[in-house]
């Protein structure tokens, strides 16, 4: 369960970015947030890896 804590701190992290540049229109918290959801990629994409190795490996 730890590794959807990591997914689930990250997507929480990005919500005042989110709120930045939705609401207020802050281009800077559009980049962050943009950084933000390549990271939520790249995790998602290995717990995904992970997953299918656990599920082959039995």
């Amino acid at each position: 369960m730890s590794r959807f804590s990591e997914v689930k701190n990250l997507v929480m992290s990005l919500e005042g970015d989110f709120e930045k540049f939705y609401d207020k229109g802050n281009q800077a918290a559009g980049t962050r947030v943009r950084k933000g959801m390549q990271d939520l990629k790249n995790l998602a994409q290995e717990i995904r890896t992970e997953v299918q190795d656990k599920k082959n490996a039995e």
